[in-house]
């Protein structure tokens, strides 16, 4: 008789689980439940639907329903929803909500791909389902560019100045709206340090967007958002403030939480109960936790590369083959307008929370031979661990082709290569690219070339 997958959660954990454990196992019955409508769709597009450079929802769709049943004989149940797990009797509540029942479906094995949440801070008028919104899924944007359309909303305020809260107020500047952007913090983009996020805050501001910091929110009432500042306007606010792994479900279940109460999972993608490995539950994506290889400690990070990564770990596993997640640097990117902006490793921030001994050069270049006419300019940092001259961080903000830099960094983080290496590495040069020196290795000299401005 043949083991049944039960798969929670239809997004890019879930389903890259389901598809590598269907490759390893072709008569294993899979089941896939999806609370929304739609399975493999890209959040990340979101902000571009909402802007009009994406015409339709289902663009951002990468394999639907259909197609996993058809292809895969994945049985994909959309509008299903967990509602509990008993690992006890291996069995899981579902709620069918296009027929408003509930039953429950039995498993030999379960994967909980649960993904994560807005944060909804709890103030005030927050639950105001036609006023204020968080946006996560393909669903939630959908909704959200249907109500501004349908209320021709000209007034929008951005709580929260993160990648989708900036994101999110580019789009609706270019949707035609005027837009508040509030932050209680003292710089935009967190996860960026404080002299770079200026350079991408004077970009967010330049597109006509009204940055406010220093601003809490304290209620939502009225068409207007409430702050220690007075009332700001607002036909339609925007959660901003980040996401929280949904692991409810799990913690209910008995499964261990750790970093921001994500999932505890081991390399292989098992969960734990009480510190004992599970081998037959998994789980991957934003609701579980990672490893970061610099700092060395258990993190949470809400990115799709990390989901696709190490959804696909947990279905080798489950489909009875051997993968393991070595961790992640933390690399990530974006783009405002015409800016980019990426990083990786550790901010200073983050080196000094974990105890490295640093120091940051910062070099001004261009993104081509200063010569050409397409020329733009670019700033990138590079955090150096003292004594052992090991890169341990980047991040790059500048004009178009600067971001995708920081890829090639990302591998010198992870492979601890220090900056007399990056010096001799055999980097391309041709004038529409770069200067005769990549930027890195000119930060890198500044380390590691005696008298040339370093230490």
């Amino acid at each position: 008789m043949s083991q049944r997958l039960l798969v929670i959660g239809g997004d890019a954990a879930g389903m890259a689980a389901a598809s590598h454990a269907r490759r390893l196992e072709p008569y294993m019955e899979i089941v896939a439940l999806e609370r929304g409508t739609r399975t493999s769709y890209s959040a990340c597009g979101v902000p571009y639907l909402v802007g009009g450079q994406v015409a339709d929802p289902d663009d951002l769709v990468a394999r639907t329903p259909e197609e996993f049943r058809d292809n895969q004989r994945i049985d994909v149940r959309i509008r299903h929803e967990a509602m509990s797990i008993d690992l006890d009797a291996n069995k899981v509540e579902v709620r069918d909500h296009s027929r408003d029942r509930t039953f429950h479906l039995g498993f030999d094995l379960l994967h909980i791909a649960t993904g994560a949440s807005p944060v909804r801070p709890d103030l005030p008028g927050i639950d105001q389902p036609e006023f204020v919104y968080g946006v996560q899924t393909v669903d939630d944007g959908a909704r959200l560019l249907d109500v501004a359309n349908r209320r021709r909303c000209q007034r929008v305020v951005i709580v929260g100045g993160g990648y989708i809260g900036i994101e999110m107020a580019e789009a609706f500047t270019r949707w035609g709206a005027d837009v508040v952007l509030i932050d209680g913090g003292d710089q935009l983009m967190a996860t960026f340090d404080v002299d770079m996020a200026a350079k991408i805050q004077a970009a967010v501001v330049a597109q006509g967007v009204d940055v406010r910091l220093a601003t809490q929110a304290r209620g939502f009432e009225n068409g207007a958002v409430q702050t220690d500042d007075g009332d700001i306007p607002a036909d339609l606010v925007v959660l901003g403030l980040g996401v929280s792994p949904n692991s409810g479900l799990a913690e209910a279940a008995g499964i261990d939480l750790g970093a921001r109460h994500a999932i505890v999972t081991d390399r292989r993608q098992r969960t734990a109960t009480d510190g004992n490995v599970l081998d037959h539950v998994y789980s991957a994506g934003d609701c579980a936790q990672t490893f970061h290889r610099v700092s060395r400690r258990p993190i949470h990070i809400a990115l799709g590369t990390v989901a696709n990564k190490t959804g696909r770990v947990a279905g080798i596993n489950i489909g009875g083959g051997y993968a393991a997640s070595p961790g992640v640097v933390g690399t990530a990117i974006s783009k405002l307008c015409g800016l980019e902006m990426s990083r990786t490793g550790l901010t200073e921030r983050e080196a000094v929370t974990a105890g490295f001994d640093y120091e940051a050069v910062i070099i001004e270049s261009t993104t081509t031979a200063g010569y050409l006419p397409e020329a733009e300019s670019m700033t990138m940092k590079l955090l150096v661990e003292r004594v052992t001259d090991r890169i341990i961080g980047a991040q790059i903000v500048g004009g178009t082709g600067a971001a995708k830099r920081i890829d090639a960094l990302a591998t010198v983080v992870t492979a601890k290569m220090t900056a007399a290496d990056v010096v001799d590495l055999d980097w391309s040069y041709a004038p529409p690219y770069s200067g005769v020196w990549e930027v890195a290795q000119v930060a890198a000299r500044k380390i590691a070339d005696p008298g040339s401005g370093g230490r």
